[in-house]
């Protein structure tokens, strides 16, 4: 089964994930999504197979979402700004055959493993 990570070294829950899906057996590919963002596109079809409304995979602390003015805005324009300010992506997103999960607490990836 092929197994993908969006992953950021430096947060704990993406870490833990990335340890549980090593642990399970698994060789994941580990995408830097800070690195190579994903486009409007594929975030819009990640919130759709994880069940996500837009701001459910934001990082609503995170000071861009204050300095562009988010608080009130549309799904679209929340999926626009993800895709141009990726640290706006919360994280772990795990996308397995069996579904896609934004995997806080890192044990949610078990759901899909």
């Amino acid at each position: 089964m092929q197994v993908t990570i969006w992953h950021n070294p430096a947060c704990s829950n993406s870490r833990g994930a990335l340890t549980l899906i090593r642990d399970a057996g698994f060789d994941p590919q580990v995408v830097d999504y800070l690195g190579t963002p994903p486009d409007a596109a594929t975030l819009r079809t990640v919130l759709a197979d994880a069940g996500l409304r837009p701001v459910e995979l934001m990082r609503t602390k995170e000071a861009a979402y204050a300095e562009l003015g988010l608080a009130n805005a549309s799904d679209e324009v929340l999926v626009e700004a993800m895709a141009a300010h990726p640290r706006l992506i919360n994280r772990p997103v795990v996308i397995t055959d069996k579904g896609t999960r934004l995997c806080r607490p890192p044990e949610t990836v078990l759901e899909i493993l």
